[in-house]
């Protein structure tokens, strides 16, 4: 299977989970060090309004979401998801990859004060999963890179979807439709062919302001920027293309590192491991290691089975198993969503332990795995013969 240039840069752009283990586990040390109060204070500082870490959660990751938002467009128009037949591969696994662990944290929390929390384990890291498959260099067939790839798209996509109609609080509709108006008006010049930036940067900070108190989380509001960005054909001469291009240093080298060290400074107090035996924990710790390979593996075997799609060339069902548990490294989108589903203080450090823990489990299956099934066979000397 021949990867398109579109879908290895967006690859490439991707391979920086290895910067975000190194800014959590520098976040971890000195959040628990000699220096954690000054550590835990500036990012609690305040200012315009927010502290640092609003402005990380709220501001920077809507330039995040505004990325994945233009990344979603590209593939659904002429990357990988352009192909009905190709896309229904990754559709099915990623529906099962979010349904099953959402269900299985359900049992563990219905009818307590962690059921909101259902959303956490339905999401999978992007730089993280493709940061760990990249560790296991060229023996990677095109076919994994893909699934996976796509997999983590359309999560993201359903994340976004989850935080819009789940993690929606009290209404705004003043706000909501001062940002719709924009976005309409956004849409005409992209419909009109008017390809200066500065309008859309206007357009893109006035949606994101009112968003922010509409009620609904401000960073859809770089989802709704992404959609009215003109695509053109998708050359590299299109807005779209360019912002793609500028957007992927910045957002893999500064804006995920700085989420990670601004939300992974959780202090080990005394007793920290009770509450992982919690079922919000339990929840979170099954949904991603176990729930997440379950729904892939059975999802995409549905599909299969009844014919609504093959598997690609080269891609066997010990495969899709090793994705699947790279699929359970949540991190960033479960985090994120963490902080959207609880205000309890308590509620949300135990679930970020739990994110973590369950997220390097997932790595470390995930790799081995792959590891083990990729391995390359040595050829048998029989009778002096190469085999």
């Amino acid at each position: 299977m021949k990867l398109t240039k579109l879908f290895n840069d967006f690859f490439e752009s991707e391979k920086g989970g290895v910067l975000l283990i190194a800014c959590t586990i520098i976040s971890l040390l000195l959040a628990n060090s000699s220096i954690s109060g000054s550590y835990l204070n500036f990012w609690h500082f305040h200012f315009a309004g927010l502290s640092t870490e609003n402005w990380i959660n709220e501001g920077l990751m809507a330039i995040f979401f505004f990325l994945i938002g233009l990344e979603l467009k590209r593939e659904i128009l002429v990357g990988e998801l352009a192909n009905v037949k190709s896309a229904m591969l990754p559709v099915f696994a990623a529906i099962g990859g979010m349904i099953i662990p959402a269900g299985i944290y359900t049992i563990f929390n219905y009818g307590t004060i962690t059921q909101s929390g259902a959303g956490i384990p339905m999401a999978t890291d992007i730089a993280f999963a493709i940061g760990i498959l990249s560790l296991l260099g060229n023996r990677i067939p095109a076919s994994i890179k893909i699934l996976l790839t796509a997999i983590a798209v359309i999560d993201d996509l359903g994340a976004i979807i989850v935080i819009a109609v789940f993690y929606t609080t009290s209404l705004s509709f003043i706000n909501l439709l001062i940002v719709l108006a924009t976005f309409a008006i956004l849409l005409l010049l992209s419909y009109f062919k008017i390809r200066q930036l500065i309008f859309y940067i206007i357009g893109g900070i006035v949606m994101w302001y009112f968003m922010l108190h509409s009620g609904v989380h401000s960073t859809l509001a770089g989802i709704l920027l992404a959609i009215t960005i003109p695509f053109g054909k998708g050359e590299k001469t299109s807005l779209s293309y360019k912002l793609q291009d500028w957007l992927h240093k910045p957002v893999a080298l500064i804006i995920l590192p700085l989420f990670a060290l601004a939300n992974t400074a959780i202090v080990f107090e005394k007793g920290w491991d009770t509450g992982l035996a919690d079922p919000g924990s339990l929840g979170i710790f099954a949904g991603l290691i176990a729930g997440k390979p379950l729904g892939v593996f059975l999802f995409s075997f549905l599909a299969v089975s009844t014919g609504v799609c093959a598997l690609p060339p080269g891609l066997k069902w010990k495969h899709v198993l090793g994705i699947g548990f790279l699929a359970g490294i949540g991190f960033t989108m479960s985090i994120f969503i963490t902080l959207l589903a609880y205000e309890d203080a308590m509620l949300i450090t135990e679930s970020k332990i739990s994110i973590l823990l369950a997220s390097v489990v997932s790595g470390l299956l995930g790799y081995s795995w792959l590891k083990y099934v990729l391995k390359k066979r040595k050829p048998l000397l029989v009778k002096n013969t190469l085999i």
